[in-house]
């Protein structure tokens, strides 16, 4: 697997948005340390997907970034990503590793130790842990699980966990003591009004 970055951005694709806009700002301050999950709204063609990550695969590999796709790993694989990231109402993640091959990056979402502990035997190469805070960018979310909840999936495997949910660069600090190798954004980064100063924010909160 390829080194990971800590620092990644989950596309935000809704109405009103410019994701390309928003990776052409931080890429350049992020570099290696970021890490792009291409997500698109569940009513988007795979079209869509493809084009948008076709593109941001594009990106990345002017900065050495690594470009993930959610969800449509058919997708991933037409575009040459280096990998995925599967949730709980998408495919197993067993599945997904045979879809995508043994060297493939497969990102996982995980809750609780338990969970944690199945996606990774059955083939997460780290995983997604969450909510930590409550947030607005996705509806139906359970509860948060905070600094506790991340400190309890670290502490039952040996894979890098990254911290997704409401964080923020204030918020980075104790996710970190926990043990999160690194943290997901959205809206930290996408709603800002300058969102290269935020992505400069998150990696001085990571210690990048």
């Amino acid at each position: 697997m390829p080194s990971l970055g800590r620092l990644h951005l989950i596309t935000d694709t809704r109405p009103g948005r410019n994701p390309l806009a928003v990776l052409r700002a931080a890429l350049p301050v992020a570099r290696a340390e970021l890490v792009v999950q291409v997500r698109v709204t569940d009513d988007a063609t795979d079209r869509e997907a493809y084009d948008l990550a076709r593109r941001t695969v594009a990106l990345c590999a002017r900065y050495g970034a690594t470009c993930l796709v959610n969800d449509r790993l058919h997708v991933a694989l037409a575009v040459g990503a280096a990998g995925g990231h599967v949730g709980a109402d998408d495919l197993p993640v067993g599945a997904a590793r045979r879809v995508l091959g043994s060297t493939a990056v497969l990102g996982a979402t995980a809750r609780e130790p338990d969970g944690a502990v199945e996606a990774v035997a059955a083939g997460a190469s780290y995983l997604g842990v969450g909510p930590c805070h409550a947030t607005s960018t996705k509806s139906g979310l359970p509860a948060p699980i905070g600094p506790a909840g991340v400190r309890a999936v670290v502490e039952a495997v040996d894979v890098p966990v990254i911290a997704i949910g409401g964080v923020t660069a204030a918020t980075v600090p104790a996710l970190r003591a926990a043990g999160a190798y690194g943290v997901a954004v959205i809206g930290a980064v996408s709603g800002a009004a300058d969102p290269a100063r935020a992505t400069a924010e998150l990696l001085g909160a990571l210690g990048c």
